[in-house]
Parts: structure tokens; sequence; C-alpha cells
């Protein structure tokens, strides 16, 4: 027999329903690089890189752990401004999701969930090390996430052929 689940209308929930939830949401790792410090002409219009990746851990149990990697350049007149550079990771319970939406789940909302906390930190560093904040720009982990899919489904399973990241 199933164990009933009591919800919290009083009604009963299927344990086998899928399942999400946010356990933590931490800073694994972070880099500030302001090489020429104050030295910097406050007129300059810089060039900004910015760079994004996102990889999954198995945490053990239930539990996944999405990490989003983000790499934010400043650079004018081929001189860096400043560089940053962290990690914004986050503990995710997962239970019950089919294969086929686990993908999507890991790839779209849980990036998605991260992002406010990797712009907050980005700004902080910043404004800390005496520069105007930067607030990362809206990303589309959606599109993202089917341009990574279709890539792969481009690729010949061929020994010796380059993977793409």
């Amino acid at each position: 027999m199933v164990d009933e689940v009591p919800a919290a209308n009083g009604q009963t929930a299927d344990p086998n329903a899928p399942q999400f939830a946010p356990q933590a949401v931490y800073l694994k790792d972070v880099s500030f690089e302001a090489p020429n410090g104050p030295r910097v002409n406050p007129n300059t219009n810089p060039t900004i890189k910015l760079d994004l990746n996102t990889a999954v851990n198995e945490i053990g149990g239930d539990m996944k752990e999405v990490v989003l990697t983000v790499r934010v350049e400043a650079q004018a007149a081929d001189k860096t401004l400043w560089l940053v550079e962290l990690q914004q990771a986050g503990a995710f319970g997962i239970r019950n999701v089919p294969p086929a939406d686990m993908g999507r789940l890991l790839g779209i909302f849980c990036p998605n969930y991260l992002l406010p906390y990797a712009r907050q930190v980005i700004s902080d560093l910043l404004m800390k090390g005496g520069f105007p904040p930067f607030l990362l720009p809206p990303v589309n982990f959606d599109a993202l996430y089917a341009q990574a899919a279709a890539r792969a489904q481009q690729q010949p399973d061929a020994p010796g052929a380059a993977s793409v990241n």
C-alpha cells in the first residue's frame, strides 16, 4: 500500500508526485581583480565580456548541486579594468521527476534560480572595488538549453569527435 502524505490543505498528497525543493544557495568560489585599481579613466566606455556555464553534480540521494559559473570582464584599450569570476551554487532536492523533464529542470530552472544571487555578488564586488555596479543582464536559459541540445544532437558519436562546452 502506498503511504499517504498529508498536505497543508488537509488533502493527501501523492508520494510519487514530482517534487522539487531548493535546499541551499551558496557562493562556491569567487575572484575579483582590478589590475589598475583607481587609476582608471572614469570616462572610459569599457567593452564587457560575459561567459556563463552550468554544471550539475550529484550530492547523494535525491540531492543535486547546480553550479552557475559566471565570468565578467571589462576591458578598455586592450587593458583589463576589472574581472569577476564566480561560482554560484545551489543544492536542490529533486524526486520523482521524469528523465525527460530532469534536463530542463537542471539546465533552465535551477540556473534561473541562481542568477539573481550571482548578480548581487558581482554588483557588490564591483562597488567594493571602487567601480560602478554592473548588473548582469537577463539570461534566456531556455534558449541556451535548446542550443546546447541541438549541438549535442548534431555531434557525431565517432571516437575523436571534438566536444563542445
